[in-house]
């Protein structure tokens, strides 16, 4: 079920607009805010690296088929996917039919179990961002960066442990969706909120 129309009197980022109550309705509820759950932060960076080159709005009105079809981001099933998986999920018309995309799905899945041996990935992230969420006051979008020092360092990071396509504008990206950084702008009337939430969330770890 799509979620309502968004509110007219709101301001808000103007990426999301308010054409499509999808994207708006992400940017209002989940966009910058942080996220602790592993499943979930693992499948963000799946997403992330699907979208490359395309729209985040048209992998955002295929996630509920990427979670049908990858096992609801279940890493230790994608790992065992073989090539009548690639095949099938080659032949799903709901998701990205990218074979490189989805090879390096099930490459990433087995890095991130290998991770799990030493250390979480939410923790690896962060690592690279002791000093909490960076907070940005941006007046206009094209203020905001597509790459930092912080999304190479972990693209790096990432690569060096088996990930794939984890570019640091892809990195960038998970970062914003997951509540590193904060790149609402400063007049959006979710600056505000996910700072609050950022900082108790930076506060509890």
């Amino acid at each position: 079920m799509e979620p309502d129309h968004p509110r007219h009197d709101l301001a808000r980022c103007a990426w999301p607009g308010i054409a499509d109550p999808v994207y708006a309705h992400y940017h209002d509820t989940e966009w910058g805010v942080p996220l602790a759950d592993e499943t979930r932060l693992f499948e963000k960076l799946i997403l992330e690296g699907f979208q490359a080159g395309l729209s985040w709005l048209t992998i955002l009105k295929k996630r509920e088929a990427f979670r049908a079809a990858f096992c609801g981001f279940d890493a230790s099933r994608i790992a065992r996917f073989e090539a009548a998986d690639v095949a099938r999920l080659m032949g799903d018309r709901s998701i990205v039919r990218h074979r490189g995309k989805i090879e390096a799905a099930i490459t990433s899945a087995q890095a991130y179990l290998a991770l799990r041996e030493d250390t979480t990935l939410g923790a690896l992230l962060w690592s690279h961002c002791p000093d909490g969420p960076v907070q940005n006051r941006h007046a206009q979008h094209d203020d905001i960066a597509a790459v930092t020092p912080e999304s190479t360092a972990i693209s790096r990071d990432l690569k060096a442990r088996g990930f794939r396509f984890v570019g640091p504008t892809t990195v960038y990206a998970l970062m914003q969706s997951t509540g590193m950084v904060n790149d609402h702008l400063i007049n959006c009337h979710r600056h505000g909120p996910c700072a609050a939430l950022q900082a108790a969330f930076h506060r509890s770890t």
